[in-house]
């Protein structure tokens, strides 16, 4: 779509064109001066110096203070404005004349994956001048309590065959290469898991069921109860017993906070680790555990990083078929199961556990949304 991005100087007159929308069915008495939202992204968030603003030439100066490339737009009353990509530390502009009535302000990078991690806000534009309070975060007052009421759940149980991967290179060596170049010091990490990490073609058959429910209710009161049991290549029965959800979010890497619904992310989307094919999710998250090995306690705080993703690995011999994987139906379970935070490994290959259940299915639960 085409957009239009202007630096706007003191006194600057900005003439009513494509990009606005005359305000009022009478003519203005003479041109405005546009007014000026300042616009903060970062992960995961839109914050607007202000939650209102008059009717007529407004102009966004965007700043991105994050660690990775955003985006920003401007949706509704009839205008769908964007500046696609704002590096982290840059800053750009882009000047509309709005209508009175409510718009919808938020990142659009990765097909809204961002939008979808919290990165979207409203913009109130009302007549003459009674605006809200500015300051950034003052456009989250109003619109803080209607997120809150907004909960979804989801039911899922695994099922098809099940496989545990095991340690291995990466199958994609010249898809990752170029996507590494752009790290900096998490580089090292990734290039290690390249050469012998969890997303191998090193597969086993494998048993076992998984069925959980989440819960998103926003950020710190997201939700998950489940429980995994499954047997490994060594004949070990494990059990995982999920009670509670991970919420700190990490730029780059696979542990978001909250629970997360219909997400395209991963491969080259710039959502968290580029390691991983591009995938589709209808659920994703990351959550405490309790674990069990034949029926004795190994840890109360293992990391459980669970997605229920377009499908990535081909029936026969399940090694993965697609770099791109975002179009396939969307049934394949993944259980990853690290460590706790200072834990000693465990007692499998690689020090971990990788299970996916490959042809799973979700649900709305009665009374869950």
């Amino acid at each position: 779509m085409d957009r239009k991005s202007h630096g706007i100087r003191a006194g600057t007159v900005v003439a009513l064109g494509v990009l606005g929308v005359v305000v009022g069915a009478a003519a203005r008495p003479h041109l405005d001066v546009a007014a000026q939202v300042s616009v903060k992204l970062s992960e995961w968030n839109v914050a607007l110096s202000q939650a209102s603003v008059a009717a007529g030439p407004v102009t966004f100066v965007i700043t991105n203070a994050g660690s990775i490339p955003h985006g920003f737009e401007v949706e509704g009353q009839g205008i769908e404005q964007e500046i696609e990509t704002i590096q982290p530390g840059a800053s750009d502009t882009l000047t509309l004349t709005l209508k009175t009535g409510s718009y919808h302000v938020y990142c659009p990078v990765g097909e809204d994956s961002h939008k979808k991690l919290g990165m979207d806000t409203h913009l109130k534009v009302v007549s003459g001048s009674s605006q809200a309070p500015s300051g950034y975060g003052a456009s989250e007052m109003g619109e803080s309590h209607m997120k809150a009421e907004r909960v979804q759940a989801i039911r899922v149980t695994g099922g098809g065959p099940v496989i545990q991967i095991l340690p291995g290179p990466f199958p994609f060596p010249d898809s990752a290469a170029p996507i590494l170049a752009a790290f900096g010091d998490e580089r090292e990490g990734l290039e290690s898991q390249v050469k012998n990490g969890p997303y191998s073609n090193n597969v086993v058959m494998s048993s076992g069921t998984f069925t959980f429910t989440a819960w998103d209710k926003g950020a710190v009161r997201d939700s998950v109860a489940g429980v995994a049991e499954f047997a490994t290549q060594d004949g070990a029965r494990w059990k995982l017993v999920m009670d509670r959800v991970q919420t700190k979010d990490v730029p780059h890497h696979p542990r978001f906070g909250g629970v997360i619904m219909g997400l395209y992310y991963h491969g080259v989307t710039q959502v968290h680790t580029p390691l991983v094919p591009t995938i589709n999710s209808a659920v994703a998250l990351w959550a405490f555990g309790h674990l069990y090995k034949n029926d004795v306690l190994v840890t109360d705080k293992a990391m459980v990083h669970v997605m229920l993703l377009s499908r990535t690995r081909r029936d026969g011999d399940f090694a993965l078929t697609c770099w791109d994987c975002s179009k396939n139906k969307i049934e394949e379970l993944q259980l990853q199961i690290l460590p706790g935070l200072g834990e000693p490994k465990f007692d499998a290959p690689g020090g971990f556990l990788f299970v996916n259940w490959e042809k799973s299915s979700s649900r709305q639960p009665a009374g869950g949304m």
